[in-house]
């Protein structure tokens, strides 16, 4: 099973890249979103690593159970060959209405057919007021209009 954009990435590509995944991220599907990954891929999350496509949907349902609210924006960092390296932020509150922003860089390897086989992610988890909340869209996707992190400052 393909999953265009294949590599090598060009810069149009791996921003397509990053957007499919916040996208799909932002759906908070745990299946959908480990089918854009191998059977067999690898991944390290903060201190947990992680490998399958079953391991891959077990972690972001317990993720999105924890972190409610949840919205993503990804950002390209840089590129190369079947390599793309984002940064990205999101905002999630707990279930004691305590806001949060978590950034954070990820390493992303893909095969051949566009599937990720490894993702390398660190994260810090900054506690916010809901006042300092930028991420305002309903729940889904991030509207086309809306700022990315630059234009956010963040």
């Amino acid at each position: 099973m393909a999953r265009s954009p294949l590599p090598p990435f060009t810069a149009e590509t791996a921003a397509q890249k990053a957007r499919m995944a916040e996208d799909a991220w932002n759906s908070r599907d745990p299946e959908k979103v480990s089918l854009a990954y191998t059977e067999d891929s690898v991944w390290r999350n903060r201190s947990e690593f992680i490998q399958g496509r079953g391991e891959i949907a077990g972690f972001l349902a317990r993720k999105w159970a924890r972190e409610l609210d949840y919205r993503l924006i990804k950002e390209v960092w840089t590129w190369s060959g079947n390599r793309i390296a984002v940064r990205f932020a999101y905002e999630w509150r707990d279930d004691s209405g305590h806001w949060f922003r978590s950034y954070g860089n990820e390493n992303w390897e893909f095969d051949e057919a566009g599937l990720m086989r490894r993702r390398v992610a660190s994260i810090n988890d900054m506690p916010i007021a809901e006042a300092e909340r930028k991420f305002h869209w309903p729940l889904g996707r991030r509207p086309d209009d809306h700022p990315g992190l630059s234009d956010l400052g963040l």
